[in-house]
């Protein structure tokens, strides 16, 4: 009797305390007050669109003077595909909170976001030669599953947040009675006033418990009852087991490890946010600084025009040079002219790209839209590339790139739900035992015996009666339903066997389907990250050397346009080799300067498949979450 007693009293407390374990979920619940904190929720703050303040320490004169450094930390404070990025986490750890109170998955979205890139592509991507593409876009990448598998198959996972119900009636009955023997009246009135409460909660192991309290106080006209008025009580305690369909916390918890997993995908779907987003950047800040580069060879090309249009004039007024040259040297210095119109567009559609990237909203600030990018960084071309072994690189960009890494755990997860699946394939078998306890407390009964036909009033007696044991109130029956007087047993199994099955196996053959389809796919992965490191290392090389092959075009340009120069001065040459080999130069120039940009775009390619550009460029995941960058900006420089 005491055994029972201790078992009955740690359920309750099992059942009571388990709210207060289960309802936390740091960053998504309010912190304390107790039982009340799971009717409330934090409400996410209104979305922020004011810029960092790195942006206007950067302003200065009308100018952002901006190094490559400074554009990465703004794209990482202020740019809108990251900011969306960052919700992310937050959706998958509701996602967790959901499937640990049993709910279904609803799944975690784990696309990248592209704006900053179609809107650095669609500037860079026009043009004559300098600047190139978008750069840093690495095929193939995004491939593989995403860990957005929402379960919807298996056997169904239990409630397991527990419940708290309270119930109460009250009501006047009358019901004509065909015999009064057993009530002793034809009109039968009862006044019911009945009461409930109970608590009840599922767990992992495929137990349910419940425990409740029936309470039900009934006055009646009945004049043969012992007890008028008198309560009728019970405790009831309920618990069952599955036994085959739905057994154990490995079919019972597969929601909440894929929760979990799909946690970790969030993560690394932020970080491949970060690195193409960064990768834009970068790319869009060498952009930047070719085009500066490329409006200043076509100003050299237009001063050279000039200068020999003004040298034409001063032979034609002295006569040794025949007017029609004149015109000839007027028509290049016009072609000069729309080439650094044309270059100047080029960096001011640039500038106001990069701009939208780098700024919460754009180009809306006055301010912002009209200051113009200074970039204070220049591209280098070591003279020595440090080029590590091909399988070296694989190895690392197959250890990094987070999309690689979230296949993996998309893979994993979907083996986690197969044992729901193939658990639905069992026959169901479902114990239960149940204890209650009974309880009965009134008063005498004091309705007036009725003037029936044939029957003495004074003579009359109700039953039994009188015992002094049931006399009272709900007190009376509490005591006898703790005390157990009255205790009932049962227990009872429920056997269901499908004799056919077929839903359950074809569930189980298409959730197989789904595992081989993702495996096959992350080999297709594996496969293009390959292709992509070596299609990477290949442009670099060849843009190293396009570089190298442009510096010495660039040279021979300019000896030839000086050797040109010096003959048509002597009269020896005519002012038509003079241009051509002027806009020889101006493009030799260009290509050198778009080589140079080939070649950073190609770094930070390689960078980006091997999947170190956040080491590479000393980014911090945490900073970016945060969307606080802690290094300062580099200094303006020096007004001359």
């Amino acid at each position: 009797m005491d055994c029972i007693r201790r078992g009955i009293a740690i359920i309750c407390v099992l059942l009571l305390l388990t709210p207060l374990a289960d309802a936390q979920v740091p960053g998504l619940t309010e912190s304390g007050g107790g039982w009340f904190s799971s009717y409330k929720f934090r409400e996410l703050p209104p979305i922020d669109l004011s810029n960092s303040n790195r942006l206007e320490q950067l302003l200065r004169g009308g100018n952002i003077y901006l190094s490559l450094q400074d554009a990465i930390a703004l794209a990482l404070e202020n740019n809108l595909d990251i900011a969306i990025q960052r919700y992310a986490p937050i959706n998958a750890e509701a996602s967790l909170l959901r499937a640990k109170a049993g709910g279904p998955l609803r799944g975690v979205p784990t696309s990248v976001q592209t704006v900053t890139t179609n809107i650095l592509s669609q500037v860079t991507g026009t043009g004559s030669g300098t600047g190139g593409g978008g750069g840093g876009s690495v095929s193939g990448s995004g491939g593989g599953a995403g860990g957005t598998i929402i379960t919807a198959t298996g056997t169904s996972i239990p409630n397991l947040d527990p419940s708290f119900y309270v119930a109460g009636s009250a009501g006047h009955r009358t019901n004509p009675q065909t015999n009064s023997f057993t009530t002793g009246t034809n009109s039968l009135v009862l006044s019911n006033k009945s009461f409930s409460a109970g608590i009840q909660k599922a767990f992992l192991t495929g137990t349910s418990v419940s425990l409740g309290w029936n309470n039900n106080n009934v006055k009646t006209n009945a004049f043969r009852n012992d007890y008028n008025p008198y309560t009728n009580a019970n405790l009831e305690l309920t618990i069952s087991q599955r036994l085959l369909q739905g057994f154990g916390p490995a079919v019972n918890s597969r929601n909440i490890r894929i929760a979990q997993n799909n946690r970790k995908v969030s993560d690394l779907a932020f970080k491949q946010q970060v690195i193409a987003t960064v990768s834009q950047v970068i790319a869009g800040y060498w952009d930047l600084v070719t085009f500066h580069e490329n409006v200043k060879v076509r100003r050299q090309a237009l001063e050279l025009s000039k200068k020999l249009y003004e040298d034409n004039k001063k032979q034609v007024e002295i006569g040794t040079l025949a007017p029609i040259e004149i015109v000839r040297a007027e028509a290049e210095v016009a072609s000069n002219q729309q080439a650094l119109v044309n270059a100047e567009t080029q960096l001011l559609q640039q500038e106001t790209a990069l701009k939208n990237a780098l700024s919460r909203t754009g180009v809306a600030s006055p301010t912002i839209a009209e200051a113009r990018i200074i970039p204070t960084d220049r591209i280098t071309v070591p003279e020595e590339e440090q080029i590590e072994p091909i399988q070296d690189l694989v190895a690392q960009a197959l250890e990094n790139r987070p999309e690689l890494l979230q296949s993996r755990i998309s893979i994993e997860s979907t083996r986690i739900g197969l044992k729901g699946t193939k658990s639905q394939l069992l026959p169901s078998l479902d114990i239960q035992a149940s204890f209650q306890n009974n309880a009965l407390a009134g008063q005498l009964n004091t309705v007036p015996v009725p003037n029936i036909p044939g029957i003495d009033p004074n003579q009359f007696q109700r039953g039994v009666g009188g015992d002094p044991f049931f006399i009272g109130g709900v007190g009376t029956a509490f005591r006898q339903l703790f005390r157990r007087n009255f205790p009932d047993y049962s227990i009872a199994f429920q056997l269901n066997v499908p004799l056919q099955n077929r839903a359950a196996k074809a569930d189980m053959i298409m959730d197989q389907v789904s595992l081989r389809q993702q495996e096959l796919q992350q080999q297709r992965l594996i496969n293009s990250i390959r292709m992509d490191v070596r299609n990477a290392l290949i442009a670099l090389q060849q843009a190293r050397a396009a570089y190298q092959a442009a510096v010495k075009a660039r040279e021979l340009a300019e000896q030839t346009v000086d050797a040109e120069q010096k003959k048509y001065a002597l009269g020896a040459s005519t002012i038509f080799f003079v241009i051509q080999y002027q806009r020889d130069l101006a493009q030799a120039r260009s290509q050198e300067v778009a080589a140079e940009s080939a070649y950073a775009k190609a770094k930070v390619m390689l960078d980006q498949a091997v999947g170190r550009i956040l080491e590479a460029y000393n980014i911090s995941i945490e900073e970016a979450e945060k969307g606080r960058v802690s290094r300062p900006p580099d200094p303006l420089p020096a007004i001359p």
